[in-house]
């Protein structure tokens, strides 16, 4: 085989890899029915938080390069991979949606932050979050009580919490800001 010859074998396959790479970065288009926690999943609405909020939840959390930075319910991983892109933490996404999961990886991939942040396919009422230094909800007001007691009795003390938009129950925030029209709330596990 010439050169030319090889050279052109090895265009063509590079093509076809790069266009399985991003076949597989794109989101499912499977139409087959969702496993038991994907149903579980569907219970609850995704809304990504805007990048302006991420940034000011990672501010208000002062989070640095010796973080840990959790995030539950973390949709597209748009927080830790922001965690570990713009404050050298590492970041862990717990998600129950594993269509949501792949996205995430994804992002990560194409953020070039793999080496910083992972995602696991969890719920996060089960999830050990014992590693955290900091912790990002955007939940419900109802699943946010409900966890509030997990959190409290897994973290370590001086842990940040910070939330979008709701509050943990009768657990008064220590601080609250403002970000584009939305609350950021934030607690220290004491």
């Amino acid at each position: 085989m010439t050169f030319p010859l090889l050279f052109a074998a090895l265009l063509v396959a590079g093509a076809a890899c790069a266009q399985n790479a991003n076949a597989a970065c794109a989101p499912a288009r499977d139409a087959a029915q969702p496993d038991a926690a994907e149903m579980h999943e569907a219970e609850v609405l995704y809304l990504p938080t805007p990048h302006p909020v991420v940034e000011a939840m990672l501010r208000l959390a002062q989070v640095s390069r010796t973080d840990v930075v959790y995030a539950l319910g973390s949709g597209d991983g748009r927080i830790p991979i922001a965690a570990a892109r713009d404050h050298g933490a590492r970041g862990v996404g717990i998600e129950l949606d594993g269509r949501m999961i792949e996205r995430a990886r994804c992002n990560t991939r194409e953020a070039g932050m793999e080496r910083l942040v992972e995602f696991r396919q969890e719920d996060l009422f089960r999830a050990d979050l014992r590693a955290a230094t900091v912790v990002t909800l955007f939940l419900f007001p109802e699943m946010n009580r409900r966890l509030a007691p997990n959190l409290l009795s897994e973290l370590r003390p001086g842990t940040r919490i910070v939330s979008h938009r709701f509050g943990l129950g009768d657990w008064t925030p220590d601080r609250t800001i403002e970000a584009g029209g939305h609350a950021v709330l934030l607690w220290k596990v004491p």
